[in-house]
């Protein structure tokens, strides 16, 4: 049987037991700022949840004990104002600073219009959402524990259909985690990790087994990374991620959307490992430096659409490896923008099963990069613009009278030593070059034939 708290006796509380009894479906604690009585905060023994300290919840059907204690002595207990509110109600929270934990085990909708600060006190989870259907907006996260074995964070999601909007999350090793939670919505939230090192930093957003969920205009900065496994039919739309690991990683998570979202100074933009049919359409994507930086990666990945992204200022553009997997699907590459990258698109081997079309190479050191030496002539290159062609227009089509064609040179010797990618663009790597070009004095590999070239670039207007 639930207990109810020790300072159910206190004259604020008495009054919001009358609301609760009468049904208030507004329920408004106005004079929280005269309570006095609060309980004595948690023990270090165990993170107020009436579990010990470092030790996890899973999913799959596990209910979150309801919290015994509050983490931070001296100010209000947000936990009170859950058990007293009416299941379905709407609580309407009077500004200022609550304690946590706090579990919400019904539904209910928590208002808060962002004058509203939760504290977990530096220990263990914030705030939990273990049911469906319940609101919670406006309020301001803060100060989880910092254990990766009990996964600390500012706010669980274990139910379906919930709505987290407009919630400020700061000084929390993980942000928000849904497992096992379908049909919920992320929106307008502000995310950002514990200041750690990089690798010790929680995600910012993580979904496990997680289907149907939509996350949209949120901004993630200085987490880890936001992660999707073994998550399915996920809307990620118009997010921020600025100085993060990975700003999305997808592991054996299929038919997944990333669209119109910003991604800058992260070490990864996309990277989809094990997938079929992710669909990255209209993002950009930009200063993936670093040595292993790069806008979107493909591991054994298949069904891919890449379509409509600005991806600039990368290592790499598109990094893929041994994708297309699945026999007889493809990776469609098509109208994005490679602009000023290292490398625009590298594969690992001569691997078929993508298209290129539409899109446009400017700017960039390399377009095509083979590892080994190999080409990608193998793949479908059509009606692309490239910067490095060197043909003419006489028919004013718009295409390029000639297809265009791009051989490795002197490119072959970095391609097949990694190491020498350092001395690419250097004055003895750009000579040699030159003179090969020349006068060859060994066979070059053709990497790349488009048919059809653009003539001019299509984005650029003329004056």
């Amino acid at each position: 049987m639930r207990r109810l708290l020790a300072v159910a006796a206190s004259p604020l509380l008495v009054w919001a037991a009358v609301s609760v009894a009468v049904g208030d479906p507004d329920y408004a604690l106005r004079a929280l700022g005269a309570a006095t009585d609060t309980p004595a905060a948690a023990s270090s023994a165990d993170d107020g949840m009436g579990k010990p300290a470092g030790s996890a919840w899973g999913a799959s059907g596990e209910k979150v004990p309801l919290p015994t204690a509050p983490a931070v002595a001296g100010i209000p207990w947000f936990q009170d104002l859950v058990n007293q509110a009416p299941e379905g109600s709407v609580l309407k929270v009077p500004a200022g600073s609550y304690s946590g934990p706090v579990v919400v085990n019904k539904p209910l909708t928590i208002e808060a219009q962002g004058q509203v600060i939760i504290d977990g006190g530096g220990k263990g989870t914030v705030f939990v959402l273990d049911t469906s259907g319940a609101v919670l907006r406006g309020v301001h996260l803060t100060n989880s524990g910092g254990s990766h074995d009990s996964d600390d964070a500012c706010l669980n999601v274990r139910g379906d259909r919930n709505v987290v909007d407009q919630v400020r999350i700061t000084n929390c090793l993980f942000g928000i985690d849904l497992k096992q939670s379908n049909d919920n919505k992320l929106t307008r939230n502000y995310i950002r990790s514990k200041p750690f090192d990089l690798g010790l930093r929680g995600d910012g957003v993580r979904l496990w087994y997680s289907k149907n969920n939509l996350l949209e205009g949120n901004e993630i900065e200085d987490s880890r990374d936001m992660v999707a496994w073994y998550s399915d039919h996920n809307v990620f739309r118009n997010n921020v991620s600025r100085r993060s690991r990975y700003s999305i990683h997808f592991m054996f998570a299929h038919e997944n959307t990333v669209e119109g979202n910003r991604f800058y100074d992260n070490a990864v933009g996309v990277y989809l490992m094990y997938t079929n049919g992710a669909y990255i359409r209209n993002n950009t994507i930009s200063h993936a430096t670093g040595a292993t930086g790069m806008a979107v990666g493909l591991k054994e990945a298949s069904n891919t659409v890449i379509e409509g992204n600005e991806i600039l200022y990368c290592s790499t553009g598109i990094g893929t490896d041994l994708s297309p997997f699945e026999p007889g699907s493809k990776t469609e590459v098509r109208k994005n923008r490679f602009a000023f990258n290292g490398i625009a698109v590298s594969f690992v081997s001569d691997r078929e099963g993508s298209v290129f079309e539409s899109n446009v190479f400017e700017g960039n050191l390399a377009d095509v990069a083979v590892a080994g030496g190999g080409g990608a002539a193998h793949n479908r290159w059509h009606g692309n613009y490239w910067d490095g062609y060197q043909g003419f227009d006489r028919n004013n089509d718009g295409l390029g009278d000639t297809p265009y064609e791009d051989y490795a040179y002197a490119d072959r010797l970095w391609m097949e030593v990694p190491f020498a990618l350092f001395f690419k663009s250097a004055p003895m790597m750009e000579s040699l070059d030159f003179l090969e070009r020349l006068a060859p004095f060994s066979d070059p590999v053709l990497m790349v034939r488009d048919e059809a070239p653009v003539f001019k670039n299509p984005r650029r207007k003329a004056p």
